[in-house]
């Protein structure tokens, strides 16, 4: 078709009847440039939705699977913060500042220091006192309820689901705990457990974050 119009072209010029046709008036022919239309192929279509399903099929696989190793991994960092409350839980249980005997001890040392006259103590009225200051001091509740909390929260780790609200909520606790044993302390031994379960715990709680 094109060879024809640009022979005929040619003579028309030569005769002097035309000029020289431009390149967009030959395209604009019909006839010069044929676009054959795709002819539909049902099993074709078909074979391509099938692709396309199993590469989305196969990417949701594939994050599903990253998403549980994350989890899991997840998962393990948790539960050893929490075995390293539960540490710290222990020590305070078991630490010697709490004993009545010893705040009585402690307490006659430095009433002897400010008057100079330990026999001059009333031994009934020394342990009364050590007994209330022993009473205000008392973190056993505090102790049972991180204990309580450490349970709670390896429940959940272990459940399926979402479960960062729930476990949000234990972290502020376990926070809100461990500040209530530091404020208690009457001894410096007992102020370092406390302190090291403020750390343990904010490193608890940024972790309960990332998760769902």
């Amino acid at each position: 078709m094109l060879d024809a119009v640009l022979r005929l072209s040619g003579e028309l010029v030569r005769d002097g009847h035309a000029t020289l046709p431009s390149a967009d008036g030959l395209l604009a022919l019909r006839g010069v440039i044929d676009v054959a239309e795709r002819v539909a192929n049902p099993e074709d279509d078909a074979a391509r939705q099938r692709d396309v399903l199993a590469g989305l099929v196969e990417a949701v696989e594939r994050l599903v699977a990253s998403r549980a190793d994350e989890g899991r991994q997840l998962a393990s960092v948790l539960n050893g913060r929490l075995d390293e409350i539960e540490r710290l839980v222990d020590l305070a249980e078991r630490d010697p500042s709490r004993d009545v005997e010893t705040i009585r001890a402690r307490l006659a040392r430095q009433v002897a220091e400010l008057t100079g006259a330990a026999g001059g103590l009333d031994p009934i009225r020394l342990h009364a006192e050590a007994a209330l200051i022993a009473t205000r001091a008392d973190i056993r509740e505090e102790l049972d309820r991180l204990t309580a909390h450490i349970h709670a929260a390896r429940d959940l780790l272990a459940q399926e689901g979402p479960v960062g609200r729930r476990l949000d909520f234990l972290a502020q606790e376990f926070n809100r705990e461990s500040n209530t044993v530091c404020s208690k302390s009457n001894a410096a031994s007992l102020t370092a457990i406390g302190l090291q379960l403020k750390v343990v715990v904010d490193q608890l709680r940024e972790q309960v974050q990332n998760i769902e």
